[in-house]
């Protein structure tokens, strides 16, 4: 038997083995819904074979993920060796501040709530 180097697996095993879900078992879940993209075809097999090169698009709790395969792996490593495996070609996403917070004692009045909205406009307006 030969050592020879693993060029195309099933997706749900990549997805675990690069670590981008805790089980397999999620990662089937997630194929089988429909949300995941192999080359901008939908999968909905988690027997679907990839390989280094297929670009994947799917969804991670809120985010949206767009992945490059480097590489298929014989085990789900460590993250650092798991990171090796793909390419990150996901937009930064913009940063968003949160909501203002009352800075007073207690419950706001009404006067406080309308100063905290600064962009709405007057009613009489």
């Amino acid at each position: 038997m030969t050592d020879t180097p693993i060029t195309k697996m099933r997706v749900d095993k990549w997805l675990w083995h690069a670590r981008f879900f805790k089980t397999r078992s999620i990662a089937t879940k997630m194929v089988s819904g429909g949300h995941l993209k192999v080359n901008g075809n939908n999968v909905s097999k988690p027997a679907f074979n990839v390989g280094a090169g297929d670009v994947l698009t799917f969804l991670q709790a809120k985010d949206t993920r767009i992945i490059e395969i480097k590489a298929t792996s014989t085990r789900r490593g460590p993250a650092p060796e798991a990171q090796m495996l793909y390419n990150d070609m996901t937009p930064a996403r913009e940063y968003v501040p949160p909501a203002p917070k009352f800075e007073g004692k207690g419950r706001p009045t009404k006067k406080d709530r309308r100063n905290t909205r600064p962009n709405w406009s007057d009613p009489l307006e």
